[in-house]
């Protein structure tokens, strides 16, 4: 007798279900052996996640239902305090985040198909991130850079997904990312101009998940180029997959575009440079001279391999490598200004915990950027700490770095990451951004 496909079972299965099943009925309709655990929340705290928050955390969690015990990246219900689920995630034993929720009982109800099936809630979620892309414009004509996928943004929590023309560089940073790999390799291996993809797991994060990365390059064995060439605005990167994040900074794209609107007839200092966005912006807008600065060499080899690729003068762009803090002293004694300024620090406040001590960092090195602005001059400072940006003091503390610096400051315009980076409001965490612009008096 011919088998029946397992995926046409499961479709059946659905099929004999009445149309308005519950989230429970839907569980129960699951293949035989593939019972699901139900994490049964703590009473008040049903509401956060009722209002959409993505993210449960182990002390919301009262007790779980299921023998055996669900493991690491297992489908599991959430419910409430009565037992009644509100939704179905993915689990984590020994994660801060218990689970990570995937659909609400609305929703899950409303389309049953998708309820506890990844593989298609995974098609359908990059799907949704590519319409919203390409509806943004993106990829474009001068554009071939653009993060694909957002986190919860997107609605899936812990993939990140950015793509630099045929190459899709994939950042994981949740244990269920590590589960469904293939299925999410299979999903953006659809899209027509994706040709390779490269895994950049965040290491120490999925330590926090429960996940050893020590064997990386066997687990992640590689066959895409070390490097790339990008173009974004109209200019072009050289992109080091060995680099910092994904490779290259697209959140900043429309503060970079931004730069080169404002950099006419300029001189323009760009602190803590990397591979040289915001001064080859600067460049092409027309600034007069741009000075990058950066501590590290492999990022500076870009910064000036990118002056070559976009045939600009390097009598009028340069790259040093310097101490940021250093520099600036240095400069400020030899009473050297700058017409506009940009300060675009790595992350000061990894952690809430640091933050107190970030803010003292955050402080001197805008004084002295604002010390090295000449009067009547322009500033754009940035933030990508999420303590920061979440705390709502980066204000706070550029008023203070004024203060310190004998200057007076007016705020010309605020930004966050650039559109392609979309948020969830019911997770105010993955707010990460700032990014300030203004004239120093």
């Amino acid at each position: 007798m011919q088998q029946i496909p397992a995926r046409l079972i499961k479709s059946l299965s659905f099929s004999s279900l009445p149309s308005t099943a519950t989230l429970q009925e839907i569980a129960s309709s699951q293949p035989k052996g593939k019972g699901v655990a139900k994490v049964v929340l703590k009473k008040g705290k049903t509401q956060l996640f009722k209002n959409g928050s993505p993210m449960v955390y182990s002390g919301a969690v009262d007790r779980i239902i299921g023998r055996p015990p669900p493991r690491t990246g297992d489908i599991v219900l959430v419910a409430d305090g009565t037992e009644k689920p509100i939704g179905w995630g993915l689990y984590n034993s020994v994660s801060m985040f218990s689970v990570r929720l995937m659909q609400l009982e609305e929703e899950a109800t409303r389309d049953p198909s998708f309820a506890f099936n990844m593989e298609k809630l995974l098609e359908a979620r990059i799907d949704a991130a590519r319409e919203l892309r390409k509806s943004l414009g993106l990829p474009s004509a001068n554009t071939n850079a653009y993060r694909l996928v957002n986190s919860e943004g997107d609605r899936l929590s812990g993939l990140i997904v950015d793509v630099f023309g045929d190459l899709a560089v994939i950042a994981s940073s949740a244990a269920w990312v590590e589960k469904y790999k293939q299925e999410i390799e299979d999903s953006i291996s659809r899209i027509d101009e994706i040709n390779h993809i490269n895994w950049r797991p965040s290491v120490e994060i999925l330590k926090e998940e429960g996940i050893n990365m020590s064997n990386l390059s066997e687990i992640y064995p590689s066959a895409c180029p070390g490097r790339t060439k990008v173009m974004e605005n109209g200019i072009f990167y050289a992109i080091s997959l060995d680099g910092q994040k994904t490779g290259f900074y697209a959140d900043q794209r429309e503060n970079r575009q931004f730069i080169s609107t404002m950099s006419d007839s300029k001189k323009v200092l760009d602190i803590c440079c990397y591979s040289g966005g915001f001064a080859l912006n600067a460049a092409r807008g027309g600034a007069v001279s741009v000075t990058g600065i950066d501590t590290s060499l492999p990022a500076l080899e870009l910064a000036k391999e990118n002056i070559v690729l976009n045939n600009m003068d390097p009598e009028r762009i340069s790259f040093l490598r310097e101490d940021a803090m250093e520099f600036m002293k240095a400069a400020l004694s030899r009473n050297e200004s700058w017409d506009l300024v940009i300060v675009d620090p790595p992350k000061l406040a990894p952690r809430r915990k640091v933050l107190q001590s970030a803010l003292g960092m955050y402080r001197t090195l805008n004084s002295l950027a604002m010390r090295l602005t000449r009067r009547g001059g322009l500033l754009m400072t940035c933030s990508c700490s999420g303590a920061m940006t979440q705390s709502g003091m980066f204000l706070s503390t550029l008023q203070g770095a004024a203060s310190m610096a004998g200057r007076k400051i007016t705020v010309v315009r605020q930004a966050g990451a650039a559109c392609d980076h979309p948020t969830d409001p019911s997770y105010p965490e993955g707010a990460y951004l700032s990014n300030v612009f203004l004239r120093v008096l």
